[in-house]
This record gives C-alpha cells, structure tokens and sequence, in this order.
C-alpha cells in the first residue's frame, strides 16, 4: 500500500520518539529522513540503524537531500524560535508542516476538538503538551456551558525536559493558554508548567480548573468521558485520574482578577478534572507522557492529512 513521505527535523527526545512511532504504529505515512545538526546524536544514530536516512546539516540539508522531492509531511521538534526560520525556508516548496513547537505559526490543532477545520492548512501547531492533554477537557465542558476562566497546570518529571523543552517554557505558557481560548472555548485561559525532580520520576500528571455557572453536571462528566475515551485512542496512557469534581464558590468569593474583572455573579461553580498520561515508552520511559502525548497527536495529525491524500489521489 502505497503512503505518504514525511521527514522529522529535531532528532532530540520528542523527534526520535516521533520517528520510532513513525516506523511502528504509522499506516499511511512512511518516514524518509531525519534532520539534525549534531552528528554524533542519539537520535540520528538510532534512526541510522533502524535504515532511516539522515542528515546532520539542518533543514538546509533536508533541501538538498535526494529525496526532498518525494517528501509531502515535514515534523519540527526543534525549538519555536528554530522552527519560525524553518517555516520560512520550506515555504517555497509547499510542504505540509506539522509543528510540535509553540511557535503558533501556523493554527492551533488538537485532533479531538479541531483538527476537521484545518486539514488543509499548510501548517498547523501542536500547541503544547500540556494543551494536548487539557484542552480537549476545557473543550468538553464548553460543549455544555460557558467556562468563564479555564486554568491548566501540567505536571511532567524533569528528567522528561531536554534542552528543546526548557528552551520553550515561555513560549509553553503563553500558547497553551492562548490555545485555552481559541480552541478549548475558555472566555480567559491561563497554562502553568511544573518540572517535578522526584526520584524515581512521576508519570505526567495535569490538573483542568474551570470556572461556570450553574453547571448540569452530569452532562459535564458524560462529555468529559467521551472526550477522554476519544483521546485515549491515540494516546493509550491517557486517562482521569478520578471522579471529575464539582465545588460551589461562597457568593462572597471573587474571580474577577481571573476574569478581567467580569462580575459574574452568583451561582459560581468550580469543576476540577485530574489527569494522568503514561507514555508509550518507544523511546523514553513511561514516565515522559509529555513527549508521548505531543508525538501521539503529531502522528494522529499526519494520519489523517494523508488518508486524505492519498483518497483524493486515487480519485
């Protein structure tokens, strides 16, 4: 059967456990190169023996690889700042870019929430890990009712961070919590990241906080199950943690300084979900779900554009 061609630019944690899933669990998409710049890399030594190409000269290097041609999906794992040059390089040559960085070039996509509206857009933004794995949650519970204010804190071991990750914590913050707005439905969102240290290393734990008024709350707990079930297709270690919570705010308490000063007036309810992503342990421990659940939903993502693809080219 024939698939469509994809490279990974990035061969540190998050693009070799992408090109590992890649060669594993993939069906309609074939990886033809991974791109990075240290040649002495894990990643590209890994890729080598697994009879992946590689180039160690950047994405100047994918351009001029033989194969750049055949090539229609390209992953950056790199760094959002790295990815802005790449975008701009690739640009030319019409590929099909799927950003794991919080660059936002291009459109915020989570498979479970948008990804239908964007299949076509030459780029698109896999937000954060941490909006991977809460957003399709605040998105749920908008389904229902209105969130006045959605409040996000990820969890992920140390160890888990590589040089990428922490280069992002910034860029991490004001994504996801952009991303918590536009795709999740929040009125006003806002992403905390924790690196715990614990020894031995916690699996990625995250906490979904949301303000609404008056909520039907078995419908919440009906649609956050379906959601969690729909994410738990690609990402098998995804799952609550337990029973999603509900607590009425006292009527004296006030939430404007996290809702831009709206009154929102009584009836004020709290609905807290926790969550826990066990990674797939394809490159690094099962502990790293924050690099389990990006790379899932990156991989879902190419799936998807190029069933699509290749339906519309046996028309």
């Amino acid at each position: 059967m024939s698939r469509v061609k994809a490279a990974v630019i990035g061969s540190g944690n998050i693009g070799t456990d992408l090109v590992i899933k890649l060669k594993r669990v993939a069906t309609n998409v074939d990886i033809a190169v991974l791109v990075g710049i240290d040649p002495a890399s894990d990643g590209l030594a890994r890729a080598r023996r697994m009879g992946i190409s590689t180039v160690d000269s950047g994405v100047q290097g994918l351009i001029d690889h033989p194969d750049f041609a055949d090539i229609d999906i390209i992953f950056d794992s790199t760094s959002a700042k790295a990815h802005v040059a790449n975008e701009k390089a690739l640009r030319p040559f019409g590929k099909r870019l799927i950003d794991l960085t919080p660059a936002a070039v291009g459109p915020y996509v989570v498979p479970t929430v948008n990804l239908d509206e964007h299949l076509d857009a030459p780029n698109v933004n896999m937000v954060t890990c941490g909006g991977q794995a809460t957003i399709p949650i605040v998105a749920a519970i908008s389904s229902v009712t209105p969130v006045h204010y959605a409040e996000i804190v990820a969890c992920i071991a140390s160890k888990s961070a590589g040089p990428g990750t922490r280069a992002n914590i910034d860029e991490f913050t004001e994504t996801t919590s952009a991303a918590i707005e536009r795709v999740g439905g929040a009125a006003h969102g806002k992403a905390i990241i924790v690196l715990n240290p614990a020894e031995p290393p916690l699996i990625m734990r995250d906490t979904v906080l949301a303000l609404v008024t008056d909520p039907d709350q078995d419908r919440i707990r009906a649609t956050i199950l379906a959601i969690v079930q729909k994410v738990a297709a690609y990402v098998p270690g995804y799952r609550l943690k337990q029973d999603v919570q509900f607590t009425k705010l006292d009527d004296a308490e006030s939430v404007a300084t996290l809702t831009g000063g709206a009154d929102l007036g009584p009836g004020l309810w709290k609905v807290v979900v926790f969550l826990e992503v066990e990674g797939a342990a394809h490159y690094l421990p099962a502990y790293a779900g924050n690099l389990d659940i990006m790379t899932s939903a990156a991989l879902q993502v190419a799936e998807t554009i190029a069933e699509k693809t290749l339906q519309e080219a046996t028309r």
